[in-house]
């Protein structure tokens, strides 16, 4: 191909259309992120709008380039006519578009492929960082409530589907355009456009397959293009870099045009896959040393490919009459849809070619967090669950009745207080005495309390034919759901609140799982009237996590702080009566026995005291039970035996000081009978001598006929006398 002007003119309008339809798939594409509220979709906006720049780079070349064309031109018609030795200016003077076209090779392509590495490395990196601290957030502060993030995804599902397929389209059609005319040495440089329009249909394409994936299964792919778009930025742009370092460094020939930067090699292979295809094809070749597609087994094989596709086709279908049961699985066979025959057990099975005959296995489905059914397994073994009451989700702080819960509450009502065993149940009764219609009393009506209830229902598939045909797939566990939530809250209107809360929770699980089993076998009727029943068995009914709501909750702890205040009481009096019964008794274990007999003494002395004379009861029935009671109470020891003994040594004491006393008294009653002088005159000396006892005596003689006593008082120890005041 001849490069003239007109050939550059051509690779500029091939230009200006990639950077128009660019610019309104960039365009396009951002009104659409911002209103949907996509990360992804936003994330992938930047890189659309950094295809523009290199577009507009490659229209500012191509169009310099056919300047520089026609320049050339216009300085070669001057020179064959002669004009160029009388020209004013040099050779180099006359071509100033040349050095400009030098000086956009030199610093403009350089300059956009930095400006679009480094936007595509800072956004990539500025999206991954925002999207991973909006699905980590910061913990919770102090008496927050910690939440879990949930990926919401796009908000118009169908309409990013229309995009990205649209997107994809265009770009794809752009790249493969521009890299077939990028075959062509002067139209080398659209090879970097049909890169950036590669990567625009590429992101295009993930795009709009996440959607359909997201829409006919589980969402992982949708949940994933946050995370990966960002990467996909940051990895282009190193390569432009890498590009432009080794573009730095690569010796270049003579007249040799210079390649953009920002000509991705990875986006090349998907602007231009045959050449993907024609290089390992020569690999091949260099490798084996000869050229394979020429020899005669490609030939043959190359030949008969239609009909070995067809055999094949054929074996393929005829193997769908043979099918394997897995153990954890019981199918129906369904010849055009309608069941036939009975249950297949886990095994190899022989039918008829699909599609007429098929084997179906009850699916198992569940929601994921948007919402959506998502297939889990095909299998009727194992327990599968439906939580018909409040769902719950884990979280950092501890659950009590004073914190907000997690997830989403589901309130039961259940009887207040007992006694109101006269309530009505009847709406009838019910409904104008509680709006107060006039002639209706409210002598019926029951007090009704509010609480939370975590219940979930395990069930077993136990007929495959009659689960298949209670509802559709996706349907079964709600139907499941809503009537065993009616019988539930039929159920909880008719039990009390401290039922619910206390120990009578086992029971009540009893009772919900026989209530719910029996509506469960009166679902499914046919046609003809017979009820097949729901086809499943419940296992277990929980009733779990019970809580009043959250503004009732304080309410709630007054009553059970008193009952902790009266059992620590009753603990503490427990403990006062072990002490002081250990103490006065001794013997913990004795000392119920000793009260029961001091009952029984009590018992005999009443009985004595009512009965008065005729009674049958005597002094020595009194004694005997008071010394057994002594008995044990010192066998039990304690301060009570101790007392007992104290107090029969006293008696001893006394008792013996008495008899001494009376023994002596006869023996000086003998002996003044003996000598009523000398006994008189002893006692008389003995009390003087008592009385003068401590004190100085002097005997002064006198008269025969008298005898004077003169007796100082003062105490002989004393030498002064302390009753004659001090002279001073």
């Amino acid at each position: 191909m001849k490069a003239d002007y007109l050939t550059y003119q051509r690779a500029r309008q091939a230009a200006v259309v990639g950077l128009v339809v660019q610019t309104l798939v960039a365009g396009g594409w951002l009104i659409y992120a911002i209103l949907s509220d996509d990360h992804a979709a936003r994330s992938s906006a930047f890189f659309f709008g950094a295809g523009i720049l290199g577009w507009l780079c490659l229209v500012i070349l191509f169009d310099q380039h056919r300047r520089e064309r026609i320049e050339y031109m216009e300085a070669e018609a001057l020179a064959q006519s002669g004009g160029e030795s009388s020209a004013v200016f040099t050779q180099e003077e006359l071509k100033p578009q040349a050095r400009r076209l030098g000086m956009l090779h030199r610093v403009l392509t350089p300059a956009v492929s930095w400006i679009i590495a480094s936007l595509l490395i800072g956004f990539g990196v500025w999206r991954f960082v925002a999207y991973r601290e909006l699905m980590n957030p910061p913990p919770a502060k102090e008496g927050g409530v910690t939440t879990t993030p949930i990926f919401l995804g796009t908000k118009h599902e169908y309409a990013l589907l229309a995009m990205g397929a649209i997107v994809a389209v265009c770009g794809f059609l752009v790249a493969r355009f521009t890299a077939g005319m990028a075959k062509q040495t002067a139209w080398a440089n659209l090879r970097a456009g049909a890169a950036l329009a590669a990567g625009t249909s590429l992101l295009g394409l993930v795009h709009a397959v996440a959607v359909i994936v997201d829409l006919v299964g589980p969402s992982w792919l949708m949940e994933k293009l946050p995370w990966v778009v960002p990467l996909f930025l940051v990895v282009i742009g190193a390569e432009i870099i890498f590009n432009l370092i080794l573009g730095a460094y690569r010796p270049r020939r003579a007249n040799e045009i210079p390649k953009p930067a920002f000509d991705s090699r990875l986006l090349g292979f998907v602007a231009a896959p045959d050449r993907v295809a024609q290089s390992i094809g020569e690999a091949i070749n260099y490798q084996l040393g000869f050229d394979v597609t020429g020899g005669w087994f490609y030939q043959l094989v190359s030949k008969t490919l239609a009909p070995l596709i067809l055999v094949a086709l054929v074996l393929m279908w005829l193997m769908t009459a043979f099918v394997i049961v897995q153990p954890h699985q019981r199918a129906m066979k369904l010849r055009f849809g309608a069941p036939v025959g009975e249950e297949l057990a886990p095994g190899p099975h022989v039918k008829m070619p699909w599609p007429i005959e098929s084997i179906y296995v009850p699916e198992y489905f569940s929601r994921d967090q948007k919402g959506r059914f998502v297939l889990e397994d095909r299998s009727v073994k194992g327990l599968r669950i439906i939580e018909l009451g409040t769902l719950t989700k884990s979280g950092a702080k501890a659950i009590l009745w004073t914190n907000d819960h997690p997830g989403q509450e589901v309130f039961q009502y259940v009887r207040s207080m007992r006694g109101d065993a006269a309530a009505t149940t009847d709406s009838a009764a019910i409904v104008p005495a509680a709006l107060g219609v006039p002639g209706t009393t409210d002598a019926g009506l029951v007090d009704l309390a509010m609480v939370s209830v975590e219940m979930p229902l395990h069930y077993v598939i136990r007929d495959v034919k009659a689960y298949d045909t209670l509802a559709a797939p996706m349907q079964r566990d709600e139907l499941l759901k809503t009537v065993a939530q009616g019988e539930i809250t039929q159920y909880f209107q008719s039990v009390y609140l401290d039922q619910v809360l206390g120990a009578d929770r086992t029971r009540i699980s009893d009772e919900l799982r026989v209530l719910v089993q029996k509506a469960f076998d009166r679902l499914n009727q046919t046609p003809d009237g017979k009820v097949l029943g729901a086809g499943v068995e419940v296992i277990y009914v929980g009733v779990a996590g019970v809580h009043p709501p959250k503004p009732a909750a304080k309410a709630f702890e007054t009553p059970v702080q008193a009952d902790q205040r009266r059992f620590a009481n009753l603990l503490k009096a427990e403990a006062d009566k072990v002490q002081t019964l250990t103490q006065v008794v001794g013997d913990y274990n004795l000392a119920g026995r000793i009260a029961d007999e001091i009952d029984n003494l009590n018992a005999l002395l009443e009985r004595k005291r009512r009965e008065g004379d005729k009674s049958t009861i005597t002094d020595a029935n009194v004694a005997e039970q008071e010394v057994k009671i002594g008995q044990l109470i010192g066998q039990a020891g304690g301060k009570s035996a101790s007392t007992l003994a104290k107090a029969s040594a006293e008696r001893w004491q006394k008792h013996m000081s008495a008899r001494g006393r009376a023994l002596r008294y006869d023996g000086q009653v003998a002996m003044y009978e003996a000598a009523p002088m000398v006994f008189l005159s002893r006692q008389y000396f003995d009390a003087m001598t008592k009385l003068t006892e401590g004190s100085r005596m002097y005997i002064v003689g006198g008269g025969q006929g008298s005898v004077r006593w003169l007796i100082d008082g003062t105490d002989k120890e004393v030498g002064t006398d302390i009753f004659r005041p001090k002279e001073e």
